[in-house]
Parts: structure tokens; C-alpha cells; sequence
């Protein structure tokens, strides 16, 4: 018969490994919050202060194990013990480099307040950024926690941001800039203080090339009274079978206790900050890139339509004489029209539904892929003050729907004789307009596609100068993409416009860069791996 143990009042346990230690898996209530997964240990206090922790990491540095591991401390197990829970469920994936951790989960630890710690924890654990899903996931990432920090029973407020680090990094790879840029661009410049290291697969041997790195990369985090990086150390081996390497294991298991009193009383001392601004951040991020994916589709059909209008000019121009004498007499023009096409609705790990959110009215995508916790459009980070800040006419939310289709551009040819082409561009002719003759009224027409234009560009502008005011790290990956795009497309007598545009990416830092060096490789091996799966 089992002998008593201080941990028997936890009942919501299965023993999945005897001898020493041994390890149980934890069952915490599961709980959906809309399309988001909450798991709880334990029952709540209202009365209890909480300290809520975000894990942002490479995949493969353990932020998995890191978060048994506060389990663990919060419940209050030490080497004594010789027992482990775990409440992250070990999952098989298809490969070493993609991460076991499929959704932004939050763990909430409650009912153990006053065995070791003075408050309650809850833990959002992120799927590994840069994993073999690489850039698509790294967004969907963001999307779901903007879910989590807007959502009514969500997270409101941080106490800490960890970067999960491991303990071996030596050097500042492109690949780990990317992720320093994906996880820094989430925040607003509130949180900046809340930035600390942890440093799993530790020595216990302060980790300078590690420290180093993040200095060379000017990540913003949270430092002590010597100007050097908060930072806490952990091991990897707490639930290593002790029957061998007994005093590595425990010496090891020092390790992981000293980082876990530092990072708690930390937590116990830091003050939390409230979302608002980070939350703004990510809205603003959002509605900038579905503005651009719009704005591109958008010019894309701009410069279709004034490609029809002066090819029509052309045809109008060699055979006006002909189509004049005989009104049966056709040419063959261009037509530019738009049409619905399925998409994947997304059911990404059957937890939310990223169809696309579209306008019926301006027949334009306003965002695609979708908002993952929308299931309507009314709920859609686009949306804003009951309308659309996507589309052309910034239409109301009762025109949108979200569905499983997007609009696609096309062409086709079509004949057409003069009185067709009267019928077509004549045909909501101003009075104005009443003495221009057909070939005036589509050069009129291409002017005004080109102003339309320039609208389209300056709502992009009003996005990029509002992250500037409240991010934390304006000029990040996505943005100067954006900009890029927006750079491009303004014409020689936008120089104002431009040289705005040009002084926030003189902003990049060097690691930013490295970050777009990253994603261009990515973009590159993607495109050949496709290359090769159509061959």
C-alpha cells in the first residue's frame, strides 16, 4: 500500500511512469472560449492575486518542460519528493522541429496559493515560432493571441513577457532575428519593462554568449541595477530517470530552483500592465497588412481596368472610322470582371474558422486569410466604428459576409461594337461630360483610377503612422514588407508621402534586416518545395 503523500489531495492525476521519480499527467479542467482553449488546475480565488506569464520561443528550447516546471514549483514539489507532474501533454509530431504545442494555450494554476508562492499563476503557452511551418504559422500565432488579449474572458493584463532561449545559442542567427522580430512587433512600448530571458538547457553557468546576443539585437527587455538583462536559468532534466547520473540530476535540479525563486520573486515584484496599448498594436498590425493584401488586389485590378481602357482607346482609335460606316463592325477588347473562388475555410486544428471576410458591394477581399475567433463579420478586426477600414468605400458591416470564397481577378476577351463601347462608358456620363467625346471620357476614366489610387495609398500611411506612435518596435518584418509595397507603387510626385515612408524604415535595425534575409529564404525553399510537390 502507497504511503501518504502531501499531493494526494490532487486528484485529477494518472500515473504514467513508476520508479524515480515518479511522473503523473495532470488532468486539468478544459474549458473553449469561443475557438480558444483555457486549461485549469485547481479552483479560483477572487480574492487571490494572479501573476500571468507569456512564453514566446524557438522551436525546440523547452518552453514545455519550463512550464511543468512552475507547475511543479507553484504545487510545491522538491528533489525530496521524487515525484514530477506534468500538465503539458507530450505530443508525437512529424519531426524534431515542429513544435508540440499546436494552439496559444492558457494554463491557469490556482488552489496551491501559500504552499510556495503568494499568488496564483497563469501561464499562455505559444506554439514554437520558426518551426517548419515557418512564416504562415508565425501569423497565426499573433492572430490567436490577439484573440486571447480581446476576447471578454481572455487576458487582460502581463506580468511578464519570457523569451525562451536556450542555453547553448552562441550566436545571432538569422533565423533567431526573425523570431526576436515576430515576438517584439506583438507588444506596445507599456510592456517593455516586462521583457525578461529564460534560458533553459543551462549549465547553471551565467550564459554571456546568450545575454550577448540579445544585446546585440537591442531586444528591449527588462534589466538590473548593473544594466544587465533579467535573466533566469533552468535545466531540462527534472523528470530524468535518478537511478543514474543521481548527483548531475540533482545538481542539475539546484539549477532549475535557483531560476525558479529568482523568476518568482520577480513576478512577485513586478507590476502587471494592462493590454490596452498592445492590444492596439496588434489591431493596427492586422488592419495594415489586410489593408495591403487589399490595396495590392485592389491596384492589381486598378491597373487591369486601365490596361482595358487603353487597349479599348487603341481599338477605338484604329477602327473608329470603320465601326462609324458599319455599326455591326466589332474589335476584339479586354474585359476585366471578378469572380468568387473556393478557399480553405481554415478549421486550423479544428479550433477556429479562418474563412474570409469579404465585401459585397466593392467585391473585395477586406481580410484574407480571416480573424480566427470571428465567426461573423461584425466581429472582425477590420471593422471599425460599424465600418469596414479595408475596403474601398469603407462600406457598413451589413454588406460583408465571411464565407469560404474570395473574389479573384480576371480577364477575358469580348467583341464589341462602337455603340457597346458607347453603352458601357457612356453610360453614367456626367453633364460635364456631355460635350467629351468617348476617347476624352476614357482618358477621363484613367485619371480617375489613378486618384483612386492615391486614396488607397494614403489609408495604407494612416496605419503605418499610427504603429509608430504606440509599438514597441515599429519598423518589424511585416511592416517593412508593407513598405516596401507602398514605396513601389507611389508615383513621382508623391515625394512627401515617400520620404515619410523612407525615414520609418531608416528605423530597421541591422537584426531586422537579418529577419527579412530570413523570410526571403524561407520565401525561396517554400516556392521550390511547391515547385517540386506540382512536378
Amino acid at each position: 500500500m502507497e504511503s501518504p503523500s502531501k499531493f494526494d489531495s490532487i486528484t485529477c492525476k494518472e500515473l504514467i511512469r513508476g520508479g524515480s521519480p515518479k511522473v503523473y499527467q495532470l488532468k486539468p479542467k478544459s474549458k473553449n472560449i469561443g475557438t480558444l482553449k483555457r486549461m485549469t488546475l485547481g479552483e479560483k480565488d477572487a480574492n487571490t492575486k494572479n501573476k500571468t506569464i507569456l512564453l514566446l520561443g524557438e522551436t525546440g528550447t523547452g518552453k514545455s518542460t519550463l512550464i511543468n516546471a512552475l507547475v511543479n514549483y507553484a504545487i510545491g514539489v522538491r528533489w525530496e519528493d521524487d515525484v514530477w507532474f506534468e500538465i503539458v501533454e507530450e505530443k508525437q509530431t512529424v519531426s524534431q522541429s515542429e513544435s508540440q504545442t499546436s494552439d496559444v494555450i492558457v494554463y491557469e494554476i490556482f488552489g496551491f496559493e501559500g504552499r510556495v508562492l503568494p499568488y496564483s499563476l497563469t501561464i499562455i503557452d505559444t506554439p514554437g515560432y520558426g518551426d517548419t511551418r515557418r512564416v504562415k504559422r508565425d501569423a497565426i500565432i499573433r492572430q490567436r493571441l490577439y484573440d486571447w488579449f480581446r476576447s471578454e474572458d481572455g487576458i487582460h493584463e502581463l506580468s511578464a513577457v519570457g523569451l525562451v532561449l536556450k542555453g547553448s545559442e552562441n550566436r545571432l542567427s538569422d533565423r533567431l532575428l526573425y523570431i526576436f522580430d515576430s515576438v517584439v512587433s506583438l507588444f506596445g512600448k507599456d510592456v517593455k519593462n516586462n521583457f525578461i530571458a529564460l534560458i533553459t538547457h543551462s549549465d547553471g553557468i551565467t550564459p554571456k554568449n546568450v545575454l550577448n546576443a540579445l544585446e546585440d539585437a537591442k531586444i528591449k527587455c527588462a534589466k538590473d541595477e548593473k544594466k544587465q538583462i533579467i535573466h533566469f536559468l533552468f535545466n531540462n532534466y527534472q523528470k530524468e530517470d535518478r537511478s543514474e547520473n543521481f548527483e548531475m540530476l540533482k545538481n542539475a535540479d539546484n539549477t532549475s530552483l535557483k531560476g525558479l525563486i529568482g523568476f518568482t520573486r520577480f513576478l512577485a515584484g513586478i507590476e502587471p500592465q494592462k493590454l490596452k496599448i498592445t492590444t492596439a498594436v496588434l489591431n493596427e498590425r492586422i488592419r495594415l497588412e489586410a489593408c495591403i493584401k487589399n490595396l495590392k488586389e485592389r491596384i492589381t485590378f486598378l491597373e487591369m481596368k486601365q490596361s482595358e481602357i487603353h487597349k479599348t482607346r487603341e481599338a477605338l482609335a484604329n477602327y473608329e472610322q470603320e465601326m462609324k460606316k458599319n455599326e455591326n463592325f466589332t474589335v476584339e477588347v479586354e474585359k476585366v470582371y471578378k469572380e468568387k473562388k473556393s478557399v480553405d475555410s481554415g478549421l486550423w486544428g479544428l479550433l477556429f474558422y479562418e474563412g474570409a471576410t469579404c465585401c459585397t458591394v466593392c467585391e473585395e477581399n477586406c481580410h484574407q486569410p480571416g480573424c480566427t475567433i470571428a465567426w461573423y463579420p461584425k466581429h472582425c478586426e477590420v471593422m471599425k466604428r460599424g465600418h469596414c477600414t479595408s475596403c474601398t468605400r469603407m462600406c457598413p458591416v451589413s454588406v460583408h459576409v465571411k464565407e469560404n470564397w474570395i473574389y479573384v481577378n480576371k480577364t477575358e476577351k469580348v467583341k464589341m461594337t462602337l455603340q457597346d463601347m458607347k453603352e458601357k462608358y457612356e453610360a453614367n456620363k456626367a453633364e460635364s461630360e456631355s460635350k467629351l467625346s468617348l476617347l476624352e471620357i476614357l482618358e477621363k476614366k484613367v485619371k480617375v483610377l489613378e486618384m483612386d489610387k492615391d486614396k488607397m495609398l494614403n489609408e495604407s500611411l494612416q496605419h503605418v503612422e499610427a504603429l509608430e506612435k504606440i509599438a514597441l518596435n515599429v519598423p518589424s518584418l511585416s511592416t517593412v514588407v508593407c513598405l516596401d509595397f507602398l514605396i513601389s507603387k507611389l508615383g513621382e510626385s508623391k515625394t512627401e508621402m515617400k520620404k515619410k515612408l523612407e525615414v520609418i524604415k531608416s528605423k530597421m535595425d541591422d537584426w531586422t534586416q537579418a529577419a527579412l534575409s530570413y523570410k526571403k529564404l524561407v520565401d525561396v525553399e517554400n516556392a521550390i518545395e511547391a515547385a517540386d510537390f506540382n512536378y
